[in-house]
C-alpha cells in the first residue's frame, strides 16, 4: 500500500505532462490557403434572439458530415451542440449576472486550438494541425484508443461505439462515413472551404450569429469583430489558444 501511495503521489496529471511536450510542426495548408488562419466567432446575443429551440446550424452541420443520430446520450456523436452558459464559461458566472445568464444555451464545437493537446496525445498522428489552423482527423489512421478524447479539455470529440451508418438519415456521398471504433469532430468544414464555400453552420444561421474568417487578414470581418467587441474564449487559462471566440 505504501508503494501505491508513493506512486500515486509521484505521478503527475496527464495534462501537466503533455503540456510540456513540444508541439508537432503543422502540416502545410492546401493550395490557396497558405498564410491564412481560420477562426469562428459566435455572437451570443444574436443566437439568443433566435426562436426557442433553433438548431439550424447543428442540423446543417450534421447533415453535411453524415453525423449519426443514435438517440442515446451515452453513445451520441456530435460536431456542434449546446451547453449551458455556466458550463461553458464558469469563470464568468457570478452573483450579479447569474439570473441573466442561467440556463442560456451556448453553441460549442471543436475549438481548433493553436496548441491542441489532442494532437500531442494521439499515438498514430490520426489527428494533426494544419498550417491554416484547422485540427484535422484521418479516420483511417484512427485506432480508437481515445487518447485524444482524454486530452481534449472541452469534450469536443465523439467516439463511435457502434457502426454509425445505419443511424444516418440521409447519406451525403461527398463526405466519408465513419466506422465503429473511430473518433470524429468538427473540422471547420475544410472540404467546403476548399470549394470557396462557408462552413455549413455559418451558411445555415438565419440570425447571422456565426462569423467565420481569416485572422491574418486585417480587413476581414473576423479581425474587425475581435477588435471592437468584448470577447470570451473557453478556458483560456489552459494555454490551448482556442480559435473560437464568443461575443457578449
Amino acid at each position: 500500500m505504501a508503494g501505491l501511495t508513493f506512486l500515486g503521489l509521484m505521478v503527475k496529471p496527464g495534462w501537466e505532462v503533455v503540456s510540456q511536450i513540444k508541439p508537432l510542426e503543422p502540416s502545410p495548408a492546401p493550395e490557396g490557403f497558405s498564410g491564412k488562419k481560420w477562426a469562428m466567432a459566435v455572437d451570443l446575443k444574436k443566437c439568443w434572439e433566435a426562436k426557442e429551440g433553433c438548431k439550424d446550424c447543428i442540423l446543417a452541420c450534421h447533415l453535411v458530415h453524415n453525423v449519426p443520430s443514435i438517440g442515446s446520450l451515452k453513445e451520441e456523436v456530435k460536431w456542434i451542440w449546446t451547453i449551458e452558459y455556466g458550463k461553458a464559461f464558469p469563470e464568468h458566472l457570478h452573483d450579479f449576472n447569474r439570473d441573466e445568464y442561467r440556463g442560456r444555451p451556448v453553441i460549442v464545437f471543436c475549438n481548433q486550438c493553436d496548441d491542441p493537446p489532442c494532437v500531442k496525445y494521439c499515438p498514430t498522428r490520426a489527428t494533426w494541425k494544419r498550417e491554416d489552423g484547422i485540427v484535422m482527423m484521418d479516420f483511417h489512421r484512427c485506432i480508437g484508443c481515445r487518447y485524444c478524447m482524454a486530452g481534449c479539455p472541452y469534450g469536443s470529440r465523439s467516439f463511435n461505439w457502434r457502426d454509425p451508418r445505419p443511424f444516418i438519415q440521409k447519406v451525403n456521398l461527398e463526405f466519408p462515413t465513419r466506422t465503429k471504433g473511430v473518433v470524429e469532430k468538427c473540422n471547420f468544414c475544410e472540404e467546403r472551404l476548399a470549394k470557396g464555400l462557408l462552413p455549413a453552420c455559418v451558411e445555415a444561421c438565419k440570425e447571422k450569429a456565426l462569423i467565420f474568417g481569416d485572422l491574418n487578414d486585417p480587413n476581414s470581418e473576423m479581425r474587425r469583430i475581435l477588435m471592437g467587441r468584448h470577447i470570451l474564449q473557453r478556458q483560456p487559462e489552459l494555454g490551448t489558444k482556442p480559435k473560437v471566440y464568443y461575443m457578449v
